[in-house]
């Protein structure tokens, strides 16, 4: 059995086509390396091109017709990039998403798993989201991902397609054996920036302190990487109990929990939140942060920035009903990947 990665030489990607082939499934990855890299493909079949060019995925699948199931991370994902140039995300996430499933039509692909975010939705009034909470995406990254869910779940009613979608918040840590991880060497979530901090032996600047939260603090669902490679698997193995083929068909009557929030969803496709079920605030992650490096790590309080939000966390009781899934790495060991990772990437010049 073979599985198609789009995007499989990013940081997210790269770590669930390592995470199938240690299940004996064989990755087949397209990426055109606009932002993947290279070396993370080694060792994998590999195909570089772009996902809306019909000619490329035709010859993935004219050589690998035992292709069961198409996992697409293909995407552009840095929130304040999508706020200065719209039409470059726009095309990247929606139109190559529209391009992609046709391609995986007309070559008889009707599973896909999308890789989505739950920075879609509009929390609750304790910050946290399920599969039915209202959708209010904030930014041209969010808005993207939500337009793309709102295609598949089209083609899902009309063509046979069948969709499950995975959505996140903040992936953190590492391939736990080292063999990928983020690809940036400047990363711009909290754990980056105090990684950056302990290098260069200066205070983590903790920007905002008096949200309405348990401490202050913002809030951020952080979630290891290799437990979301974990459920891209287990939504691949039971792919069709999840999605089963008489879900789908063109008749447009409307199930529960699909693309557009609040409870509506066309045949074919299915919504699945990843998460660890109450978030960490900034200061817990500073916490934490210092029982894995020592207490000498220093933080200090700051304003907030233009454009920061309190926050949200995943209640991520389906995933556990439908794919008997729950993060098993903490967040210190995401820590501690982070920084082997980051060691490991100055002393390689993997950046």
């Amino acid at each position: 059995m073979k599985v198609l990665i789009t995007g499989g030489a990013g940081f997210i990607g790269s770590t669930i086509a390592s995470a199938f082939a240690e299940r004996g499934i064989v990755p087949v990855v397209l990426d055109s390396l606009v932002t993947g890299r290279s070396e993370f493909t080694e060792g994998k079949i590999f195909y570089q091109g772009d996902i809306a060019d019909g000619t490329v995925v035709d010859e993935i699948f004219a050589a690998h017709p035992d292709i069961a199931v198409a996992v697409h991370c293909a995407a552009l994902i840095v929130v304040p990039d999508s706020m200065s140039d719209p039409h470059r995300y726009y095309q990247v996430n929606l139109t190559g998403t529209l391009s992609l499933a046709g391609h995986l039509i007309r070559n008889g692909c009707d599973r896909m798993i999308f890789a989505s975010t739950a920075g879609m939705y509009r929390p609750g009034p304790d910050l946290s989201v399920t599969e039915d909470s209202a959708l209010e995406p904030q930014n041209p990254y969010t808005r993207s991902k939500m337009m793309a869910e709102l295609l598949l779940e089209d083609l899902c009613a009309a063509y046979g397609l069948r969709v499950v979608s995975l959505r996140y918040l903040n992936p953190i840590g590492a391939d736990p054996r080292m063999r990928t991880g983020l690809q940036s060497s400047k990363p711009t979530h909290a754990l980056g920036k105090m990684i950056e901090s302990y290098e260069l032996g200066v205070p983590f600047r903790i920007t905002g302190v008096d949200w309405d939260t348990r401490d202050g603090t913002a809030v951020r669902d952080y979630i290891h990487v290799w437990d979301i490679a974990r459920a891209f698997c287990e939504a691949a193995a039971r792919f069709d109990a999840i999605v089963p083929h008489d879900q789908n068909g063109s008749d447009g009557k409307n199930g529960k929990n699909g693309a557009g929030g609040g409870g509506g969803r066309r045949t074919g496709y299915q919504v699945i939140n990843l998460g660890t079920g109450g978030g960490t605030t900034v200061r817990e992650l500073v916490d934490a942060f210092r029982g894995v490096v020592g207490d000498g790590f220093q933080a200090e309080e700051a304003p907030a920035r233009p454009g920061d939000v309190v926050g949200a966390f995943v209640n991520p009781a389906k995933a556990l009903e439908l794919l008997g899934w729950k993060p098993e790495y903490s967040i210190e060991d995401a820590i501690r990947h982070s920084l082997e990772w980051a060691a490991l990437r100055s002393r390689t010049d993997v950046a």
